[in-house]
């Protein structure tokens, strides 16, 4: 008997396992059923945590982007950017004589001198940010690479990318009025801010003020208009009355500005030796000076 129910337990236990092998597919879909609410739990509670990590992330970009468009807008200092435009659009319709003038030629090497000369003043004041950081801490703490917003290499990416931008805009257009322009401009501009020996011309008063009202007054009046006259519309150079008007007028202006542009820069320049109209005359003189020329200025152009 006891041998009967050994054999029968030894059957039954075979028969089991028998099973088992027989049809794993359905073992496997029993063990699943066991255990699908944990593995359901687990899961839901990975990919919940990986919804809010997205979430997180993607409120911290939407965060940053507005910061940093807001630093590179303060960055290229959009006053001279509104200058540049306004500069570079009513030099440019001197030369026109009559509406047929405005053709899609026109506009194209219009374009390529206002974007050119746009990248052109990125460097130029991107570069004196990058070399005067510890004087705009006094100055002005709010530009990016004081402020700590910009590194120093993000600066120096900006400036390299924005005079490389420049030069293909320039040598595309094949205009020598335009790649002259853009090389004073950044001869100039360099000179303007580069600390090394015979450059840095932003210590002299004389040199910087020089500078300023040379491009802005002389450059960006003659050659922009030489580039619209010569290159773009195909007719021989000749100055107009309305060009020397406007260059005269820049004269006066740009020694306005660059008489004023230094007061509210007194308490750097002066800390870091650089020897601006304002730190040599006072504050009071100065102001004094530069509200005189611009009061006949005006009366003169009334």
């Amino acid at each position: 008997m006891s041998s009967i129910l050994h054999i029968t337990g030894r059957s039954s236990v075979g028969n089991s396992a028998l099973h088992q092998c027989q049809s794993p597919k359905r073992y496997i879909r029993r063990q699943r059923r066991r255990h699908s609410p944990v593995l359901q739990v687990g899961c839901n509670a990975i990919i919940g945590d990986q919804n809010e990590s997205i979430a997180t992330q993607f409120e911290e970009i939407c965060k940053e982007v507005p910061k940093k468009l807001g630093a590179f807008y303060r960055f290229c200092r959009p006053h001279t950017i509104f200058g540049t435009i306004i500069g570079i659009t009513s030099v440019s319709l001197l030369p026109m004589r009559s509406l047929d003038d405005f053709t899609t030629k026109v506009l194209w090497g219009f374009l390529e001198a206002l974007s050119s000369a746009l990248f052109m003043n990125v460097y130029v004041v991107s570069l004196n940010q990058l070399y005067d950081i510890r004087i705009d801490k006094v100055n002005k703490p709010s530009l990016p690479l004081a402020s700590g917003e910009f590194s120093v290499a993000t600066g120096a990416v900006l400036v390299l990318t924005s005079l490389i931008m420049s030069f293909i805009i320039g040598i595309r257009s094949r205009s020598a009025p335009l790649i002259c322009a853009l090389l004073i401009s950044f001869f100039l501009g360099s000179a303007y801010s580069v600390d090394v020996p015979l450059l840095r011309w932003k210590r002299n008063a004389f040199l910087a003020a020089s500078c300023i009202l040379f491009v802005r007054a002389v450059l960006v009046q003659l050659a922009f208009f030489a580039h619209m006259q010569q290159h773009v519309l195909k007719r021989p150079l000749a100055p107009t009355k309305s060009v020397v008007f406007a260059t005269l007028f820049m004269c006066c202006f740009s020694a306005v500005i660059a008489l004023f542009k230094d007061i509210p820069d007194i308490d750097g320049d002066r800390h870091f030796g650089v020897e601006s109209l304002s730190v040599r005359l006072g504050p009071q003189r100065h102001m004094g000076l530069a509200s005189w020329q611009e009061h006949h200025l005006r009366n003169y152009f009334k």
